[in-house]
């Protein structure tokens, strides 16, 4: 009976709690302009302690969203805000009833997972479409990106936002403090006298696998920024007519293998400068001008490693280049038009965005080098470059629902592709959205031909919940369909029409071991445009989550058509079945190491036979292996291990293995300054049943890096890389062999710095 009772009386404290975070968010929070900056000795004792800090406005009752949804957080965070004519502040208290177990770590931007966080969200036009995210960690550590709803490739935390802020971080013998001065000039916002905003807190703690929030942020709903907080009171404040310029100087020396050279392969050592020029211009507090003169679009962070080999389709890598950060989201759309790698070498460009109430627009005008270098000197496109232009706009509509176009235009040489698009995301429920999108395209080859035109159809239909999740799409393209600046997977190809489904059940137990459990399925049906079948896929899954434990198991099977434009050889379409089980766990029990592995076995699609016979289903086996390790708190370990096996199921004759190994290092001397190494070794070992050849790779990056903030920057690196080959002469030529030991093919130095200048 006092069981019963105590169950009784929290469960009322917790609808109690709920119902204040539901009322403050439909009541929202005034925030007061304070007189002075906050400091951590305004909250000395983890409390207000002067007039100032207690003139702020006050947010507590955080609610949890995992492991129990609606459950009051089982740590106390207070967050007190106001603001200034030039910065929003905060300042977050959050309590530990065991703080020697808070994980903070001395690390470099943006590379905070693991440790312990507060954040603030910040939907700045009220549109409850996009917003800026800001985290920090207890030891002051920055991450932000830009928030955005829907399903696009965009959707979601979208971390290419680079937003100058400033933040601090203090342990404390009662948990940590953090605080937040986010400058007015780095947010856009609508230009009129009194601001009404949305805003939303939150506080992850690892050890815990909790996230909490204020107001409540629910899985039962659909959509974050539709459960934020009003946030009113902010009057008289603007960005201004703000301009940031962003100067570069790159320079390095290569002594690189050049294919090309006269005679045969050959060593050549070359230096090289480079100078250039970003810059941004605010207008009206939400109109954005950004320009680039040679722009600085050197990578000195290497994209993350991924398998490769047997894969019939693009894989992709993220875009981080500064020029297209600004309002990225503006131009993404579900099927993926605007992928800006596709622009690899541009001499300059434009690009204007913006909003004016419930409008958006976007302008992008930039050229492109690439299509045009290292061509034969008879090749009509050498020395050619594209011209792009791309023009987006969009309406929102009721709350969450918009409707937009998007146009771009490729010319290189004679040649063009045109893509227009209409779409539209319309929310019908607090549970159900829909997203629509029709697309045409028009071709012509840049060196003659004839003209070609498309179009795509992309519908889908999600439910989002606690208990029941769901997501049906349905995506029909023509043969001649072409989108040369966006990126195409099995579902968006052209000459594919189909649909696949998800469907998620969600459990969640009143037990101490188990926090939740999903039974998944996932079916796919795609057939040509001829209604021909050629691809069907199902499967389930089955995932169950403790505090710090993460266990998956799961089984597809798969029937693949393939027909003679497929693949060289195929006279008539030919049906493939394979099948494969995968099992994964991933824990972060402890504070210095976080692990995930999982391990795949079965048959698969061989793609890569030897020449002249066809494809066949072979036996594989896949296993990958990632770990963060922390031995102290300025040193982060981050390893990958990637390896996959294919034999032939007659004889088990080896096809190939394929191992990528890479390690990273990364020591921070302070919050400014760093040194990073990482090493790769990449090896395909190929077997007498595949056209691949063995192939070897190992490459070192060391990088010494001092970051004030994500424009004003020094790194000095070095790089060096080396694959199996060897260079034979016979009668004066050169010839490049393979061979069984690594050799130095090229190393560089460089030396990049970056520096803003603002008013």
């Amino acid at each position: 009976m006092r069981k019963q009772l105590m169950l009784c009386l929290m469960g009322t404290v917790v609808a109690s709690l709920y119902s204040i975070s539901a009322q403050a968010a439909d009541d929202g929070i005034a925030i007061p302009r304070i007189d002075a900056e906050p400091s951590f000795a305004d909250f000395s004792g983890m409390s207000p302690s002067t007039a100032l800090a207690r003139s702020m406005t006050k947010v507590e009752n955080f609610i949890q969203r995992v492991p129990d949804d609606g459950e009051a957080a089982t740590q106390r965070t207070e967050v007190y805000i106001g603001y200034d004519q030039q910065k929003l502040h905060a300042i977050f208290l959050a309590f530990d009833s065991n703080p020697d177990q808070i994980r903070a770590n001395l690390s470099s931007r943006e590379n905070i997972d693991g440790d312990d966080a507060v954040e603030m969200t910040i939907d700045t036009f009220n549109d409850q479409r996009t917003a800026f995210t800001f985290r920090t960690t207890p030891r002051g550590i920055q991450w932000d990106a830009r928030w955005t709803e829907g399903a696009s490739r965009r959707a979601g935390f979208d971390t290419t936002l680079q937003a100058v802020w400033d933040s601090e971080g203090q342990l404390t013998d009662q948990g940590y403090m953090v605080k937040m001065a986010i400058p007015l000039r780095s947010l856009r916002f609508p230009d009129s006298d009194e601001q009404l905003w949305r805003i939303q807190f939150g506080r992850q703690i690892p050890r815990l696998s909790e996230e909490t929030f204020w107001p409540a942020y629910s899985i039962g709903i659909e959509g974050r920024l539709n459960q934020t907080s009003i946030l009113t009171g902010i009057r008289d404040v603007s960005p201004g007519n703000n301009s940031q310029i962003i100067p570069f100087i790159f320079a390095r020396d290569v002594d690189a293998l050049d294919m090309s050279a006269v005679g045969g392969p050959k060593f050549d050592q070359n230096t090289e400068q480079d100078v250039g020029i970003d810059a941004k211009f605010v207008f009206n507090d939400a109109m954005v001008l950004d320009i680039t003169l040679n722009p600085d679009f050197s990578q000195v962070e290497s994209d993350q490693p991924q398998v490769t080999v047997n894969e019939r389709f693009e894989v992709q890598f993220p875009e981080n280049r500064p020029f297209f950060v600004e309002n990225a989201d503006f131009f993404a759309t579900d099927s993926t038009l605007v992928f800006t790698r596709r622009i690899v070498d541009p001499e300059g460009g434009a690009r204007f965005t913006g909003r004016q109430g419930d409008y958006g627009f976007g302008v992008i005008l930039i050229n492109d080098e690439a299509p045009g270098l290292n061509r034969d000197a008879g090749d009509p496109l050498r020395g050619e470059k594209a011209n792009i232009g791309i023009l987006r706009g969009f309406r929102d509509i009721s709350e969450q629902s918009r409707v937009g176009f998007l146009l771009t235009d490729r010319e290189l040489a004679d040649g063009y592709n045109r893509v227009a698009s209409v779409d539209g995301r319309f929310k019908l429920t607090d549970n159900w959205i829909t997203q629509m999108q029709f697309i045409g395209t028009e071709s012509e080859p840049s060196t003659g031909g004839e003209t070609t035109t498309g179009y795509q159809r992309n519908i889908s239909l999600n439910r989002v919940g606690r208990m029941v999740n769901t997501h049906s799409h349905f995506i029909e393209t023509t043969k001649d369909y072409r989108a040369e600046l966006g990126f195409t997977n099995r579902f968006f190809k052209p000459d594919v029409s189909g649909i696949h489904n998800r469907l998620s059940l969600n459990f969640f137990p009143d037990s101490p071991v188990i926090d939740s459990w999903d039974v998944t399925f996932f079916d796919v049906y795609l057939e040509d445009t001829h209604g021909q079948r050629i691809y069907h896929q199902f499967g389930p899954n089955f995932n169950v989550r403790t505090t710090t434990n993460y266990v998956s198991f799961g089984y597809t099977e798969y029937d693949e058509i393939l027909r003679p434009q497929d693949f060289p050889g195929i006279i008539t379409k030919t049906e493939y079945d394979f099948e494969n089980w995968q099992v994964s766990y991933a824990n972060n029990t402890l504070n210095s190491l976080e692990f995930e592995v999982s391990y795949l076995s079965g048959t698969t699609l061989n793609v890569v036979p030897p020449p002249g016979q066809l494809p066949n289903v072979a036996d594989t086996t896949r296993v990958t292996f990632n770990t963060l390790w922390r031995p102290i708190d300025r040193l982060r370990n981050d390893n990958t291990y990637l390896y996959t096996e294919l034999e032939s199921r007659s004889g088990g004759t080896k096809i190939f293995s394929n191992e990528i190994i890479r390690s990273s290092w990364n020591y921070q001397f302070t919050k400014e300054w760093s040194l990073r190494f990482i090493a790769q070794y990449v090896e395909t070992d190929a077997g007498p049943a595949t056209r691949l050849e063995d192939d070897k790779s190992l490459n070192f990056d060391l990088l010494l890096r001092y970051v004030i903030n994500p424009w004003s920057a020094f790194y000095l690196g070095y790089n060096s890389n080396q694959t199996n080959f060897d260079i034979i002469e016979s009668e004066g030529e050169r010839e490049l062999i393979i061979s069984n030991d690594l050799r130095k093919d090229g190393d560089q130095i460089f030396m990049k710095f970056s520096y803003l200048f603002q008013r």
